[in-house]
């Protein structure tokens, strides 16, 4: 009996193997980020796409001039560019410092749970160890005791490994500021091309519309295969969403002079 007793107070070493949960919450978080990366590298893109050309058919509803149309949408381009780009840095740094705290509370948390559950199990133990005088076998009383702090631990470290993983896929604000405005401009090309060599004013008009609506088109696809729905409900939706803000620009500034005072005299 003394032998039996004396081998339960030597401590036994547990490793925790990687599990198969583990690879795939790694998996799991990438594709989460990838997912990300590409809705806001889409978002961005249709509302340089949508923006600029809307710009540039206010402007040439108010006056025919090729080289005005195309300066337009430049400045459309980048100011909306640098716009996205500080306000996604401004929304991803407050969503990360949100996150970072909120894991940091729940790691504390979870750590002083933890300790307090191994000190009350470790009492547990050393007070039927320490009670010979009941006349029950010490096989007995501690078949049980070591193997509830291997299951603690293995919890424990499991959600260790869960917190340091959400940091690591906390977005860095920078790199979502960059691809935004690297989006927005990609996005701004499209009519800005169509619209720099086609020097009368009608035809310039329509062949930014249709190029645009080919690329709103386009978007609503990729954006509908991306989250699993149809195809052709989703570009619809954006097809005319987009012809609704065009059709408004072109008609608010359609009563404006299409000449200047001086170009009249």
């Amino acid at each position: 009996m003394d032998t039996s007793c004396r081998s339960l107070e030597t401590p036994v070493e547990h490793k925790l193997p990687v599990t198969d949960d583990e690879k795939y919450m790694n998996t799991r978080t990438e594709q989460v980020q990838r997912a990300q990366w590409l809705r806001a590298a889409l978002l961005g893109a249709s509302d340089g796409l949508l923006s600029t050309t809307s710009l540039m058919l206010g402007v040439g509803a108010a006056k025919e001039d090729h080289g005005t149309m195309v300066l337009s949408g430049i400045a459309g381009a980048v100011a909306g560019a640098c716009s996205m780009a500080v306000g996604e840095f401004v929304s991803v740094s407050t969503q990360r410092d949100i996150e970072r705290t909120s894991l940091l509370r729940q790691g504390s948390f979870k750590t002083e749970t933890g300790k307090k559950e191994m000190k009350e199990k470790s009492n547990l133990t050393i007070s039927v160890e320490l009670t010979p005088s009941t006349g029950l076998p010490c096989g007995n009383s501690a078949s049980k005791p070591p193997e509830q702090p291997e299951k603690t631990r293995k919890i424990t470290a499991i959600e260790i490994t869960q917190i340091r993983e959400g940091k690591e896929s906390l977005p860095s604000p920078h790199k979502a500021a960059a691809a935004s405005a690297l989006a927005f401009l990609c996005g701004s090309l499209v009519p800005l091309l169509s619209a720099m060599f086609i020097p009368q004013n009608t035809i310039r008009m329509a062949v930014v519309v249709v190029v645009a609506s080919l690329a709103l088109v386009l978007f609503g696809c990729v954006g509908a295969r991306m989250g699993g729905s149809p195809a052709m409900p989703s570009a619809v939706r954006v097809l005319v969403g987009g012809w609704i803000a065009m059709a408004i620009t072109y008609a608010l500034l359609m009563p404006f002079e299409k000449e200047s005072p001086s170009e009249k005299d």
